[in-house]
């Protein structure tokens, strides 16, 4: 099956510029897509993604801002809505761990950053997004959770999966809200995945260690996880889908 509903439908993803983001809007580019790229302080790598999706076919727009805040979520996809004209997919996946701490050492200055850039990023993209599905006919929204939303997370990672527990089911409140307007939301969680986030944030010990808990025997790479989100953002393949988070992490985790 061909993914031709892709073509020059308006795509918003957040957090597009390395990692898994830029992955699937490499992928969205080549299926004529029409992608917001965001980013906040990546703007040579932005600038490489959007040049990729226009190689392919697709076409890019770079959008910047701080996802943290309120206003610049409002601001990134009123400009994303006035760039294509209308709004049909949004894909929240900026976020971070912002530091391993354990939780009794988590002060409230950490917390507000964690819940800012995790939490509040995705209630208030959806809160500015939808109006704009609702006014095309119906809209997807598919959310980047994390495997630690169920487990708990590793090593001082624990406050960064509660926050993604929040993602996870923040997405199947809006999808029981909005799912008679014909707006779709599920979620993707990626396990141990390859990109900037762990060079950033575990060392080789800790990424071997998850490594050996991998049925697969590896860890994933951001284009492991690119056809979850295709087959959630397809209506043809996921139409009747809606409130489900999908776990993409090489067997490491089996609910």
């Amino acid at each position: 099956m061909h993914f031709d509903e892709f073509k020059n439908r308006p795509i918003l993803i957040t957090g597009a510029s390395t990692g898994i983001g830029a992955a699937l809007a490499r992928a969205l580019g080549g299926l004529g897509a029409r992608v917001a790229v965001h980013y906040n302080s990546s703007q040579d790598a932005a600038e490489q993604v959007g040049e990729d999706i226009a190689k392919a076919g697709g076409e890019a727009f770079l959008v910047a801002g701080d996802v943290s805040t309120s206003e610049a979520n409002d601001e990134i996809v009123r400009r994303t809505v006035e760039a294509f004209g209308g709004l049909h997919t949004l894909v929240n996946n900026a976020g971070g761990m912002l530091g391993r701490i354990p939780i009794v050492d988590v002060d409230d200055e950490h917390y507000e950053r964690v819940m800012d850039l995790n939490a509040r990023s995705v209630l208030q993209a959806c809160r500015a997004a939808i109006p704009a599905m609702r006014e095309s006919g119906g809209g997807n929204i598919i959310n980047t959770t994390s495997i630690a939303a169920r487990t708990g997370g590793g090593e001082g990672a624990g406050f960064y999966g509660a926050s993604k527990a929040f993602v996870s089911t923040l997405t199947r409140v809006l999808a029981k809200e909005h799912a008679k307007e014909n707006i779709r939301v599920n979620g993707v969680s990626p396990g141990v995945i390859a990109t900037p986030f762990h060079e950033r944030y575990s060392n080789d010990e800790q990424l071997e260690g998850a490594r050996q808990s991998i049925p697969m025997g590896r860890l994933g790479t951001a284009e492991d996880c690119v056809g979850a989100f295709l087959f959630l953002g397809s209506d043809a393949l996921s139409g009747y889908i809606t409130g489900q988070v999908i776990e993409v992490n090489g067997g490491q985790l089996m609910p």
